[in-house]
């Protein structure tokens, strides 16, 4: 069976009339086009990823996350020009990079909880059944009406003059909802076709939201403040042992007020501190405070949580290969939520990386996990949420 190669295309103009600058607004700390690359970079099944676009500033923001840069010209970046033009000029671009290219895959960055799970498995359905494309649905069971010549209701996919049905009992059916379009790449550029000829469906279970108004990012980001989405996966998650944390920036919102003598104060969460209290009443995940700063407020905050501390290091790395050698792990069951530049070295060496939504940037284009909340405000609850749910059944069993 021959090589499956593909690549991912992704269309981000920067105008937009209904929401300016739609691509680069933030859902959970994330740019859309930042979210998109993240998801396409970590799916297995993808050998490259590009972002198309006409502005500069997407152009940074999607380098920054990890895609390649494809110059879109302005006659097919207005709001008239379509996906499948904005894809075939991209083509050749890919094609010289990847000469045996046999898939491509177009992502759409108005949904914002794309994983790399669903790209994999939307592309694994073209090549199961030997279809030609793929696209991503979700189940709907709604009850579809329409208008017959008298202008009055009937029933599309019910009939409506019969006993009503359960919802359930429905005929099976699906609602495209925008996210992913998987195509062979010979037969889309025949065609110019997403849908190139026989079609497979992929079925996600992602919320199916698209962004069109202020509103809809208000919901998605909503969405991603209290939900898993955009975590690392739930496999991955549950071989965390040790919960490894900066202190300023992560525990703290990063400022600090000082007064005439120059003794320094902070402020930090106590909803932080009550989730890492519940992890450590759901979990026997160990949690480590490690910081540079020698300020005597790191250690009061640290024994106030009942939390182990290295204070006053410079070298991170070194300090935990001690720390995980004493507790008998290594780095790779380690998750270590960072915020700035210092704690790049630890971050490239744990299992799983983590920053708060107003990490520095070279952290944020890195960390495996963009947690929805800034360092201080709730940044620490969120992630301890998420691993209390997912270590409660390891707990249990």
């Amino acid at each position: 069976m021959p090589q499956t190669i593909c690549a991912t295309v992704i269309l981000a103009r920067g105008g937009s009339k209904g929401v300016p600058g739609k691509n680069l607004r933030r859902v959970g700390g994330v740019s859309l086009i930042g979210r998109a690359v993240r998801a396409a970079v970590a799916a297995q099944s993808q050998s490259a990823v590009y972002v198309s676009t006409d502005d500069a500033a997407i152009a940074a923001e999607a380098q920054h996350h990890g895609a390649q840069v494809i110059d879109r010209p302005a006659e097919i970046s207005n709001d008239t020009a379509s996906s499948e033009a904005g894809w075939l000029h991209a083509l050749p671009q890919v094609r010289a990079d990847l000469p045996g290219l046999t898939h491509l895959t177009f992502l759409q960055c108005t949904s914002p909880f794309i994983s790399a799970d669903d790209i994999d498995a939307c592309l694994a359905a073209v090549t199961q059944v030997k279809a030609a494309c793929a696209l991503s649905v979700v189940e709907d069971h709604s009850f579809l009406w329409g208008l017959d010549a008298q202008g009055l209701g009937v029933g599309q996919n019910h009939d409506h003059q019969q006993q009503r049905k359960r919802r359930q009992d429905l005929p099976p059916q699906y609602r495209e909802n925008g996210a992913i379009y998987c195509v062979q790449a010979d037969l889309f550029e025949a065609t110019g076709q997403r849908f190139c000829g026989p079609v497979a469906l992929c079925p996600v279970d992602q919320p199916p939201l698209e962004i069109d108004s202020l509103a809809d990012l208000d919901l998605a980001s909503t969405m991603a403040s209290t939900t898993a989405c955009g975590a690392p996966p739930a496999k991955a998650l549950a071989q965390v042992r040790a919960l490894v944390m900066d202190f300023d920036g992560v525990h703290t919102d990063n400022l600090v007020m000082t007064d005439q003598d120059g003794r320094e104060t902070v402020m930090t969460s106590r909803g932080d501190g009550m989730g890492l209290a519940e992890l450590a009443r759901h979990s026997t995940i160990q949690r480590l405070i490690i910081s540079k700063e020698r300020n005597p407020v790191v250690l009061a905050r640290a024994a106030k949580l009942g939390i182990e501390v290295i204070a006053a290091t410079d070298d991170k790395v070194a300090a935990l290969d001690l720390w995980l050698a004493h507790a008998g792990l290594d780095w790779t069951q380690m998750l270590y939520v960072g915020n700035d530049i210092n704690d790049a070295p630890a971050m490239q060496r744990a299992g799983l990386t983590a920053c708060p939504s107003d990490a520095h940037a070279d952290v944020v284009g890195h960390a495996d996990w963009i947690l929805p909340y800034p360092g201080g405000r709730g940044a620490l609850r969120h992630l301890c949420d998420v691993l209390v749910k997912i270590q409660e059944p390891l707990s249990d069993g």
